[in-house]
């Protein structure tokens, strides 16, 4: 089993935030933060997973009283060069086990977290993690990308992702036992011939949006709304991720 906590150290939490540009980008930022607020309705919202704050830091400056949880003591040590404890109080903890307190409005798991848990039964236990901290008619909200198996070519068991200059990220695929490794590739595309190039991987454990269903139903929750995006776009066959929104029933 992967520890999560050595996986995110350091190097990865230093790397981690692109101010203005990727996942940091306003355009992108924005509207997750509008819904947010909007699903917290005046109330207390928890992040599991709160890393170096890229969400819970402008939800903070929206006005929302936001708690987190968070595994990696570096992604945290970096949150808190941005902000302090009491502005943005964080219990260092599993997702899956700790505790931040009862009565919050909302809970979210964004940018595909709940699969760095890499077992079902972890995921499952998340569900139910979220499901004690909120109050009655609380919703959790989960952002998670949807497996394109499809492109999988029959014998291979991998897709080039993203192919860039200086860049390559390479999915290798068990679909056995849902296994995703995410290989990242950094070079200096400048120098023709390089034989020197950076390579960080990533493990998970990709989820169907029906598994996931299902998962929220042994915890006690209904599915609500289910977009592809932040933007409220339809949710299709073709969409490669989702934002799914859960009511505590």
């Amino acid at each position: 089993m992967v520890d999560q906590s050595r996986l995110w150290d350091a190097h990865a939490a230093a790397g981690y935030d692109t101010p203005g540009e990727g996942m940091f980008a306003p355009e992108v930022l924005g509207p997750t933060v509008e819904i947010l607020a909007e699903l917290a309705g005046g109330g207390r919202a928890l992040e599991l997973a709160i890393g170096t704050g890229r969400v819970a830091i402008p939800l903070h400056e929206a006005g929302v009283d936001v708690t987190g949880i968070e595994l990696s003591a570096p992604m945290l040590s970096r949150l808190r060069e941005k902000v302090d404890e009491s502005a943005l109080p964080v219990i260092r903890g599993d997702m899956t086990t700790a505790s931040a307190g009862e009565g919050f409005s909302l809970a979210y798991l964004v940018f595909n977290s709940i699969s760095n848990l890499l077992v079902q039964e972890q995921q499952v236990e998340c569900f139910r993690n979220a499901a004690r901290h909120l109050a009655p008619g609380g919703c959790f909200v989960i952002e998670l990308w949807v497996p394109q198996l499809r492109s999988l070519t029959p014998g291979h068991g991998g897709t080039v992702e993203i192919s860039e200059p200086g860049y390559l990220l390479v999915d290798t695929i068990d679909t056995l036992a849902q296994q995703l490794v995410s290989h990242h590739v950094r070079f200096d595309p400048a120098v023709d011939g390089a034989r020197e190039a950076q390579i960080g991987r990533t493990p998970h454990r990709y989820i169907w949006p029906s598994e996931l269903d299902l998962m929220a139903q042994l915890a006690g929750f209904t599915l609500e709304s289910r977009w592809a995006d932040w933007d409220r776009s339809e949710f299709t066959a073709d969409s490669c991720s989702h934002v799914s929104v859960y009511r505590l029933t």
